[in-house]
């Protein structure tokens, strides 16, 4: 890419939590994408943070503007499918926001429209280049922990109160599992392929909670465990990631600074940007080594997916990957409500394109 390249429009639908804090910078700081406008109904929001930006108030019309080439879809999850569906038919290049769909029906129509538009179509998965998930990965792929028996990821935070915001009210893909559960499922899936098995246990734990805010799930892979968690009442020193295999232990305490860095006003390319002084914690049953974590960049993503636009380059995160994703969400919320283990709802066609 170089200043002559053609630039690749972009809209940016919904200018909530996401949008501004993840997509807007990250969008902006890749040459070759050019933020052309944003579809938020509170235009002083949008102007105080980017002043020359065109703001229009309906998501239909950023989704089909002829001017697009790329729709970038941030708004409540329930708009995530249809505005999807529009955006595809009207010829766009199409990325939606964790979690894809409410559902895996809404997940495989949009794939089938998309191959039948011959048109982009990802999900920002964008800790897949959190420094955090990166050193755990390369300790696994180096074989520093030996074959892998035991893996826990947690998010977890200290927020008691229940905020006044779509995520945490009862409503169609709310809740901390369709939140969080996105990125945890996402990683532990790029490190261990398709679950066998699903098992899940969701509730609400908190004084006014509507919708679940704890969620604990475990995936079976052959005799390998993978513990996911999250919790919204968690106040004390928990690790991001734990590890457990034949040859030692991984342990990764904090989290990659990136989201920190983006609220604080620090952008990719900044001299400290996707910085991590955590290192991995590498055990051998006789002591500790320490193993410097690798720089994050989530901006990774946005640079890939604006190669796979200009068909240079593979989508960084294709469609049977995002399928995938959606499978594991559904069969871990249909275990909690059933209270009994699932297996992910793939076909075989699926399951073969995930390896591809």
């Amino acid at each position: 890419m170089n200043q002559h390249t053609a630039q690749v429009h972009v809209a940016l639908i919904g200018y909530g939590f996401a949008g501004r804090t993840f997509h807007a910078p990250l969008i902006q700081s890749v040459p070759g994408l050019s933020l052309a406008l944003v579809a938020s109904r509170d235009a002083g929001k949008v102007r105080a943070d980017l002043p020359d930006m065109e703001v229009i108030g309906e998501p239909l019309q950023a989704a089909t503007d002829p001017r697009i080439g790329l729709v970038v879809i941030a708004s409540p999850n329930h708009t995530h499918a249809p505005l999807a569906r529009a955006a595809l038919t009207a010829g766009k290049h199409v990325v939606v926001d964790k979690p894809f769909t409410l559902d895996l029906r809404e997940a495989r129509e949009l794939v089938t429209l998309a191959r039948r538009q011959d048109r982009v179509l990802s999900v920002f998965q964008n800790r897949r280049w959190d420094s955090d998930f990166l050193a755990v990965r390369e300790a696994i792929d180096a074989g520093l922990i030996g074959e892998v028996v035991h893996f826990e990821s947690r998010i977890e935070r200290f927020r008691p109160q229940v905020r006044a915001r779509w995520r945490e009210q009862a409503g169609p893909g709310s809740g901390l599992w369709w939140d969080l559960g996105p990125h945890l499922v996402d990683q532990a899936l790029q490190l261990f392929g398709l679950p066998d098995t699903v098992h899940a246990s969701l509730t609400a734990q908190r004084t006014g909670a509507t919708t679940d805010d704890w969620a604990h799930v475990v995936l079976g892979f052959g005799t390998r465990r993978a513990i996911l968690h999250a919790g919204m009442l968690a106040a004390g020193s928990v690790a991001r990631f734990i590890v457990h295999g034949s040859k030692g232990s991984a342990v990764k305490q904090r989290p990659d600074p990136q989201e920190a860095q983006l609220l604080a006003g620090v952008r990719p390319g900044a001299a400290r940007w996707g910085l991590d002084d955590d290192a991995l914690q590498l055990h051998d049953g006789s002591g500790i080594q320490l193993r410097p974590a690798p720089r994050g960049d989530q901006a990774r993503y946005y640079l890939l997916l604006r190669d796979a636009v200009l068909g240079i380059g593979d989508n960084p995160v294709p469609p049977a990957q995002a399928l995938a994703v959606m499978a594991v969400l559904e069969a871990a919320a249909a275990s909690a409500a059933q209270g009994r283990t699932l297996a992910p709802a793939l076909t075989e066609e699926e399951r073969a394109a995930f390896g591809e």
